[in-house]
């Protein structure tokens, strides 16, 4: 399936609009990855476990919206917009993004 973030498929024309489709993830970090991100915010340098956590939860959030992008019958995903967020909770880190877009079906 095409997944892009422009409004339309370079070379292909859409012939249907099948409605908006959605994919979330939250993924839950743990007392280690919080506690080695700690001191990387009091070092400085880049977190790799909060990383390796956001890539999870944006290949997850992408393959449900692709789900049921295919459901509807869809050949692409246009205008795809990733969004991200933090939740902070008792020193626990929840990590949230959404997938948002317009399925539809090319000639």
């Amino acid at each position: 399936m095409i997944v892009t973030t422009t409004d339309s498929v370079e070379g292909r024309q859409i012939v249907a609009y099948l409605g908006v489709v959605a994919g979330d993830a939250v993924m839950g970090t743990n007392i280690f990855s919080d506690f080695f991100a700690g001191i990387r915010d009091i070092v400085g340098g880049r977190s790799g476990s909060y990383e390796k956590e956001l890539a999870k939860a944006k290949a997850f959030a992408i393959e449900d919206m692709q789900a049921q992008a295919q459901e509807a019958g869809a050949d692409a995903i246009v205008g795809v917009d990733l969004d991200y967020e933090s939740i902070a909770h008792d020193k626990t880190c929840l990590l949230v993004v959404s997938a948002n877009g317009t399925a539809v079906k090319l000639a």
